[in-house]
């Protein structure tokens, strides 16, 4: 027996009208019946084409504001019915029920409201309910159905019926029957992630987790590695936002190492200063800010040049040409930036495997999300670290207080810190990280790599002492002994931020006075694992 079945009759009802007319048109050519409902039909019949409403099929008019509409036997009889089984044909013939061989669905823009930040009665107006009923019957019948609910399977659908002589193959309509299922399955998220958001549940029960695929990769973080990547539909700018000029695709750690470097810098608001963070291997190997972004720019490579090569550049301004070319002076994976000159682009052009991304904003900081992380068996999630700490939440515990242009640097090295990996030691001065102490398995560890960091930068720099001399130290979390503390002061920083909250704190304040350093408190860690 062929896999291969015909299709003779087919209801389209969509949302979305991209490319409506022309698939109508194309199927009416071949000879296939349409029905429709509501607006789809209008369109349809606007167009010129001949449509059978479902209200005809059914005997019954849409009713309810358009809530019951194909929620009947003579559409779900169609779109269900076994054409082997001969209960099932005679079930048709004795009821009058026409087989559906072609099921075309987009569903109620329930996403879209949600990012127009719809209200709690327009959110439940826009959960399909037919549309999605009508999907899941046709993916289990799909031995005879086809079902598309994505546009951009109109032209695959078309081709398949040319290369078949107006029918469709098995293989066909399974891999329609399960992206038709991830949709609903997606939709669903959605809805029911909203749900928990609007009741205000921090741990439901239940959660679901969708994503729409975006690109394949080459491969994963390593190369016997399989990878995809997926987009959530928040629409947050960033990697997943970003349009790409140029260069060869992005690969699994280049489009992690973009996003660590694009939401670093957006802590930094732009219409106070330029700011540029370069990323290795989602660490920060240099951050700062400046007057201009080339100024920036060249205070962050200043900090690890021998990091930096190879890395990632995200800039909180539109790219300009004279930054452009000093970033082109070494090998760069990524640059991501919210627009781009003429000049830019023309100066990257020449550079074929830099990728340029650029986006249209800033991710916003502060703006709580969902995250997530997969363990063996499970998913954790929580709340994005949106913590911030301004001026008035810190705490002078030391005898000395920080000056105003210290203060300005203990609150730059805390940002940095927060995208650091823990334990994070970050050594700042004059608004750019100077050394930078990511992932050691002790605080102590962390303060001696970002120390030799310095020492080394101020080496290659023919400086006669330390980047770290006179700078601002953050920690992540708080100092659990005197020791990392001390191994700052020893590489000649003066003040300190951290949390505080140590059984140990009056320890280590008592040695931060001795060492005659400044230290505040946050009363927040920052945690990055």
């Amino acid at each position: 027996m062929t896999d291969l079945h015909p299709v003779r009759r087919a209801l389209l009802s969509v949302s979305d009208k991209t490319g409506l007319i022309e698939l109508g048109k194309s199927l009416a050519e071949r000879g296939v019946e349409l029905l429709s409902t509501g607006g789809t039909a209008k369109a349809l019949r606007d167009a010129g084409l001949q449509v059978k409403d479902v209200s005809d099929v059914t005997g019954f008019p849409e009713m309810m504001d358009g809530r019951v509409k194909t929620l009947h036997p003579m559409v779900h009889g169609g779109l269900l019915a076994l054409r082997d089984n001969d209960a099932h044909v005679a079930a048709m013939n004795e009821h009058g029920i026409g087989a559906i061989d072609l099921l075309v669905v987009n569903l109620y823009p329930f996403e879209a409201a949600l990012a127009r930040g719809a209200d709690y009665d327009e959110m439940i107006e826009n959960i399909d309910i037919g549309g999605p009923a009508m999907i899941r019957a046709a993916s289990k019948n799909h031995l005879f159905v086809n079902v598309v609910t994505d546009v951009e399977d109109y032209d695959a659908l078309l081709a398949e019926l040319d290369a078949n002589d107006g029918q469709t193959s098995y293989g066909f309509r399974q891999r329609l029957a399960q992206t038709a299922y991830a949709r609903t399955a997606a939709y669903d998220a959605a809805v029911s992630n909203w749900m928990a958001g609007a009741l205000e549940l921090e741990a439901p029960r239940r959660r679901a987790f969708a994503g729409e695929l975006k690109q394949t990769l080459r491969y994963g973080e390593n190369s016997h590695q399989k990878a995809a990547f997926y987009t959530d539909g928040s629409n947050r700018p960033g990697v997943a936002t970003a349009v790409q000029l140029q260069g060869k695709e992005l690969s699994y750690n280049n489009i992690n190492d973009t996003d660590a470097a694009y939401e670093l810098v957006a802590e930094f608001d732009p219409a106070e200063t330029a700011a540029v963070a370069i990323i290795k291997h989602a660490n920060p190997c240099g951050v700062a800010r400046g007057a201009t972004l080339v100024e920036a720019y060249q205070k962050a490579f200043d900090c690890d040049r021998t990091s930096a090569f190879g890395g990632i550049v995200a800039l909180n301004q539109p790219l300009d040409g004279e930054t452009a070319a000093k970033i082109t002076e070494i090998f760069t994976e990524v640059v991501i930036a919210p627009g781009a000159s003429d000049e830019a682009k023309e100066i990257f052009a020449a550079k074929k495997n830099l990728r340029l991304l650029l986006t249209d904003a800033l991710p916003d900081p502060r703006k709580a999300i969902t995250a997530y992380k997969q363990v063996a068996g499970g998913v954790l999630v929580q709340d994005k670290d949106v913590g911030y700490v301004g001026m008035d939440d810190l705490k002078v515990v030391t005898e000395k207080a920080p000056t105003e242009e210290q203060m300005q640097d203990l609150l730059f090295a805390w940002k940095v810190a927060k995208h650091v990996k823990s334990n994070a030691i970050v050594y700042v001065k004059g608004d750019a990280t100077v050394g930078v102490g990511a992932g050691q398995m002790s605080r102590l560890d962390s303060a001696n790599v970002a120390a030799a960091k310095a020492q080394r930068m101020a080496d290659e720099l023919g400086l006669d002492e330390s980047l770290a001399k006179g700078s601002a130290v953050a920690s992540d979390a708080f100092f659990p002994f005197p020791d990392g503390l001390l191994e700052a002061a020893a590489a000649g920083a003066t003040c300190v931020i951290q949390p505080g909250g140590s059984m140990r704190d009056e320890e280590v304040i008592k040695a931060a006075n001795e060492a005659g350093l400044a230290m505040v408190f946050t009363g927040m860690r920052h945690f990055r694992h």
